[in-house]
């Protein structure tokens, strides 16, 4: 059993590591005059287009109606969180050879807890993303805000915004399930282990 949850973490830490392959979460627009949608990507160290102009095109779309402007570079978040998955890669892999229930709980802990408040920060940017307009903007709508779904459509004007996690959340989901199952086999493990030693030979 020991070496099944071993396997497992380390495939969990693999799937982590993905998440510095393909995007987190994903926004895309459609709208009559853009029948091919724009779109950006979300990824742990950068923002892309679904196409290579996308950000630009955005960008260009929020200057008219007040919007901030979209730079990756200044996203605080986006320096903080590779290190923070590195940091899970190498705990996950740890919390797996040592087969210790504590480390693995705290893995799973930390994952849940730092997705939570990851969840409420993006929440966060995308009210102040929608909400905070420049007043000086070519196009005003009194009370109309243009704060993006954080999961799900909504509709924004003319444009239809729908908001959801891409693979790179889905890989970490799945890491968090098996990091679980992890646990709950060393529990059994450890239970076994236990009375055993009870047994008459």
């Amino acid at each position: 059993m020991k070496n099944k949850i071993n396997i497992m973490m380390l495939i969990a830490s693999v799937l982590v590591a993905g998440a510095f392959i393909f995007p987190i979460w994903s926004i895309s627009l459609t709208a009559p005059q853009y029948p091919e949608g724009l779109g950006l990507y979300i990824f742990v160290n950068k923002i892309d287009g679904h196409k290579p102009n996308d950000v630009q095109s955005i960008n260009g779309l929020n200057h008219y109606i007040g919007m901030k402007q979209i730079h990756p570079d200044d996203i605080q978040e986006l320096k903080i969180m590779p290190y923070f998955i590195g940091f899970m890669i190498v705990f996950g892999l740890l919390a797996g050879f040592i087969n210790q229930r504590k480390l693995i709980a705290g893995w799973v802990f930390i994952f849940l807890g730092a997705a939570i408040y990851g969840m409420y920060d993006f929440w966060q940017w995308e009210y102040d993303y929608g909400h905070n307009l420049d007043p000086k903007a070519i196009i005003k709508i009194p009370g109309m805000s243009y704060q993006p779904p954080l999961i799900g459509s909504k509709q924004l004007l003319n444009f239809n915004a729908v908001s959801l996690p891409a693979p790179g959340a889905v890989f970490i989901g799945v890491a968090i399930i098996l990091a679980v199952i992890s646990f709950l086999m060393v529990k059994k493990f450890n239970t076994c282990n236990h009375l055993d030693k009870f047994k008459v030979k």
